[in-house]
């Protein structure tokens, strides 16, 4: 890419038993806040009764059963933001990062195609409890266990109705110059970048006969100190000038290559596929 690219804008409760006190003339009477059904006439005892503690409730209601983790293998051309945003992680890249750092090494714009991530998995829809029932008056046995088992049933009977929808598989591409192509036209779609597979690919045939390592170190950009590299061959200048977030900050990285030159060829000359030659 002989012509230096010029820098734009980027476009970018609980319940229980409650006591209430009660005094008349002197004398105190606990009586129960949800009604007892008969009332003693006995006279009150000459020791006070101690007052009973109200039912603790289990917090069990509120309890949320995480999803197992997910194992990633990281493709060329992907990068920490974009496989943040597939599996849709809480907190973003960043999140991602912290949790895979020994795997990733201090660099988290530079991630090597072949090593594992660990995506944590979204919490799922808590489980419902019974919780409501706690400050009831205690059922006996046998509605105890005629209620558990209408309870097993009620949830058998539509676990899918509740069960959170699974999340949708990120987009596979080859390992190749196709597969390239097509992960560059999905990102450029988000960022309203134009470009065809026809008008990208004519020019990496011209440029680079489709090696994404390829470089050239004999033009008068080479002679400057910032040869041409990649598959559309980009200087580094242009590459930073033009880099879209979420891309590997890696000018051979085939995508974020690909993406940076038809970032610059629509600013320059409206789209790629208006170049039919050097640019």
């Amino acid at each position: 890419m002989p012509a230096p690219g010029k820098h734009r804008r980027p476009k970018s409760v609980s319940l229980g038993r409650g006591i209430a006190a009660v005094t008349t003339g002197g004398a105190v009477l606990a009586l129960p806040v949800l009604g007892a059904t008969t009332a003693s006439a006995a006279p009150a005892p000459a020791v006070a009764e101690k007052a009973v503690a109200p039912v603790s409730v289990t917090a069990q209601a509120n309890s949320v059963t995480k999803a197992a983790p997910t194992k990633h293998s990281v493709v060329s051309g992907e990068s920490l933001s974009k496989i943040a945003r597939d599996y849709s992680v809480s907190g973003g890249w960043k999140k991602l990062y912290e949790g895979n750092r020994k795997v990733v090494g201090e660099n988290p714009n530079l991630i090597h195609p072949g090593i594992t991530l660990t995506v944590g998995g979204k919490a799922a829809a808590p489980s419902d409890a019974k919780a409501g029932k706690a400050g009831k008056s205690a059922p006996t046995a046998d509605r105890a266990a005629s209620a558990e088992r209408a309870d097993r049933s009620a949830r058998a009977a539509a676990p899918a109705a509740k069960s959170a929808p699974a999340a949708a598989a990120p987009t596979a591409y080859t390992n190749d110059l196709d597969g390239w192509i097509k992960e560059s036209l999905a990102v450029m779609a988000q960022h309203g970048i134009p470009g065809t597979y026809e008008g990208i690919h004519r020019n990496i045939i011209r440029e680079s006969s489709g090696n994404p390592n390829a470089i050239n170190n004999w033009d008068s950009n080479a002679a400057k100190g910032t040869p041409s590299k990649g598959l559309l061959q980009v200087i580094d200048p242009t590459f930073r000038a033009y880099h879209v977030p979420g891309t590997s900050t890696d000018s051979y990285d085939p995508v974020a290559n690909i993406v940076a030159a038809c970032n610059y060829a629509a600013d320059r000359y409206g789209s790629i596929d208006n170049v039919f030659g050097a640019y």
